[in-house]
């Protein structure tokens, strides 16, 4: 039986970082894969499996620098202990001398807590069928079991919401509750009147602040459907808020059930911080095939199976948001070095989302597809035939992708380039260039809608490889132009703008001035100067050309408006 794949400490950061673990020192950027988790025991030398991630539970200050050596000669990769930690000369040189990186557990949180974590974590990764994990005896993130456990431990009807008041579960005998709460229970979400009553109390805040249960009497809230008192505790995870558990009964909040709430948000806060891992799993796993996918190196065509789309002929879609920025740097579509995970600038949350939205849109559609952020394009890969009406599969795909614009609509500036059909590991990979590509196009602002393929902007996607490659040779403007740009600069005049506008316009004097907002016989004399200064002959064919050439690869910006548009 195959080993089980199990997590890098870096990824281990990732997941846990913002609520469990703080790094304080060395590199977590360790190849290869944590080989278990071992705790730390003075008087009982534990075996310590290869690259080890160790707890350091109650070691003291003292005794820090000596256990990170120790547990740095035996090949551990990481060492966790209780935080804030001290650093001094000493354990740092440890750490150093180790080779390892130290990690601190946040206060608030419990060694139980990230125990039980890492393990779900090592045991991700594992595609066969195996046995249904478990935290404190039920389905590991199945909530509404848990809301079920407490709400018999409460005999009250219990619901677990987030930060944001949605109902992520809730327990049985809501019919014992009052009518607000068959309001909440139906709508999956706390009604916008209670909500913001709560907060006028101040209740959230003092929800946020206490680890206490926090009691709300009915008569604050003013409404007659809320008749039952609310007795609800902040869930937890370190110093992170979760969200909320949230109980409908009477009577005192006696010390037994103040602990059983204390004691149950504890255990939601596992089974939350594991439907999260569970969810970033799943997306990392997602966007680690389809990076593998576009690539087309060596595992692309198991990548292509594992998602469903070996043997099928595929189109490739890429998204992002438009930037009206020609000036950004961009990889070249060949370039593989783009198809990083993970490198998606400031705009990641947005990209997610578009992302989302995107395969929720083709899930009905194109069953089957597969959407991920790669290197900082929303990427989807679309299993699609031919349509109705003999339209192919580009047209198609094309098609869908308009509908997924027009139903984002103008909240989110979302371009889409669409590449070419393959149904091989190469197709693939060529449709993947051919849409980055188009999408360069689209994302500067060099073509006037927000969806295209490579036959509608050829021309200006040509334009933009040939000012990259007169970037790379550090080419300049030469003869006339280079004059007439130079006069520009010396006398902040335009005369470069006005031939562009006119070139443009194919010598129309009128759609030239209009373009420019300028009467007709300014822009014709305009004209004459700017032959007096540069030396340009305006009636040479020849001359025109390479005029318009330079303007449009060589020129500042400014020099360029009056790129084609199409």
């Amino acid at each position: 039986m195959a080993q089980r794949p199990r997590a890098s400490l870096g990824r281990v950061l990732d997941d846990l970082g913002d609520s469990l673990l703080e790094l304080v020192a060395g590199d977590p950027a360790h190849d290869g894969e944590i080989g278990g988790v071992v705790i730390h025991d003075p008087d009982d030398e534990p075996v310590q499996p290869p690259a080890a991630l160790v707890l350091g539970v109650g070691v003291p200050p003292a005794g820090l620098p000596d256990l990170v050596r120790d547990v740095g000669r035996q090949g551990a990769v990481g060492l966790i202990v209780r935080a804030p930690v001290a650093m001094s000369p000493a354990l740092d040189a440890a750490v150093r001398e180790a080779g390892l990186a130290l990690l601190g557990l946040r206060r608030g949180a419990t060694w139980g807590q990230l125990t039980a974590l890492l393990r779900s974590l090592l045991a991700e990764g594992d595609i066969r069928p195996a046995e249904a994990e478990s935290i404190g005896g039920l389905p590991s993130g199945d909530l509404f079991a848990v809301a079920n456990a407490v709400g018999a431990l409460l005999d009250a009807p219990v619901t677990i919401e987030d930060r944001s008041s949605r109902v992520l579960a809730f327990s049985g005998r809501q019919d014992e509750a009052d009518s607000s709460r068959v309001e909440t229970i139906i709508g999956r979400q706390v009604p916008e009147k209670y909500a913001k009553a709560l907060t006028e109390l101040g209740i959230f805040r003092q929800l946020y602040r206490e680890h206490r249960p926090v009691v709300v009497n009915p008569a604050d809230l003013g409404a007659d459907a809320v008749s039952k008192q609310r007795v609800a505790i902040a869930v937890r995870a370190g110093d992170e808020v979760l969200g909320s558990i949230w109980a409908a009964m009477d009577g005192e909040v006696t010390p037994e059930r103040s602990a059983v709430l204390q004691d149950s948000a504890k255990l939601v806060a596992l089974h939350m911080l594991r439907v999260r891992a569970g969810a970033d799993v799943q997306r990392r796993l997602r966007t680690d095939l389809v990076s593998t996918a576009l690539e087309g190196g060596v595992g692309a065509r198991e990548a292509l199976s594992r998602l469903g789309l070996d043997g099928k002929q595929v189109v490739v879609l890429a998204g992002a948001l438009r930037t009206e920025q020609p000036g950004d740097a961009w990889l070249s579509s060949d370039q593989p070095a783009g198809l990083v995970p993970g490198e998606t600038g400031g705009q990641t949350g947005a990209l997610e989302r578009v992302a989302d939205a995107l395969s929720v849109h083709l899930a009905a559609s194109a069953p089957g597809s597969a959407v991920a952020v790669v290197g900082g394009i929303a990427y989807g890969l679309l299993a699609v035939g031919s349509g109705a009406h003999g339209s192919g599969p580009e047209e198609r795909a094309a098609r869908l992708a308009e509908e997924f614009c027009g139903r984002v609509g103008s909240r989110l500036p979302i371009v889409v380039g669409v590449g070419s059909a393959g149904d091989d590991v190469r197709g693939v990979s060529e449709s993947r260039a051919t849409a980055t590509r188009v999408l360069r196009v689209l994302r500067e602002g060099h073509a006037g809608r927000r969806v295209a393929r490579l036959p509608d902007v050829h021309a200006q996607s040509l334009l933009l490889e040939l000012r990259d490659l007169a970037a790379a040779r550090g080419e300049r403007p030469v003869g006339p132009v280079a004059r007439l740009l130079a006069y520009d600069e010396q006398n902040e005049s335009d005369l470069a703008v006005t031939l562009g506008a006119w070139l443009d316009a194919l010598g129309d004097v009128r759609a030239a001035a209009t373009a420019l907002f300028i009467h007709p016989n300014t822009l014709r004399y305009r004209l004459r100067r700017l032959e007096e200064v540069s030396g340009l002959d305006l009636a040479d064919p020849d001359q025109r050309f390479a005029a318009m050439l330079q303007l449009r690869i060589l020129g500042p910006p400014s020099s360029q408006a009056g790129r084609v548009r199409s």
